[in-house]
């Protein structure tokens, strides 16, 4: 279950220009996921600065790291991002009670 404060905590993380490019190309990469050398390739970025952004991603809950050998694979956490997505969208247009303003 998604709280109100798990999902700020996504949100915040996404809402960084470099954290969102990282998430939507491991979106794209699908459940087998890169490592932080192929993201750096992808993306033109250095590994000291996705490590930080994946990071920020991990705390969030939005990525799962798997250690594989010598390589750590990044793997969106779909579950995490459906849920986050989900409570944004869970009350689309089921209207809004108006509030009088001048009642208050």
């Amino acid at each position: 279950m998604n709280t109100i404060e798990s999902v700020a905590r996504s949100l915040a993380a996404l809402g960084h220009e470099t954290r969102l490019e990282v998430f939507r190309l491991l979106v794209r990469a699908g459940r087998n996921g890169l490592n932080v050398g192929e993201i750096g390739r992808h993306l033109e970025m250095p590994a000291s600065t996705l490590a930080h952004h994946l990071g920020t991603l991990v705390d969030a809950g939005l990525v799962i790291q798997e250690r594989q050998g010598r390589q750590i694979v990044n793997r969106v956490d779909y579950t995490a991002m459906t849920g986050t997505v989900s409570f944004l969208t869970a009350e689309c247009c089921s209207g809004v009670k108006l509030i009088d303003a001048d009642a208050a």
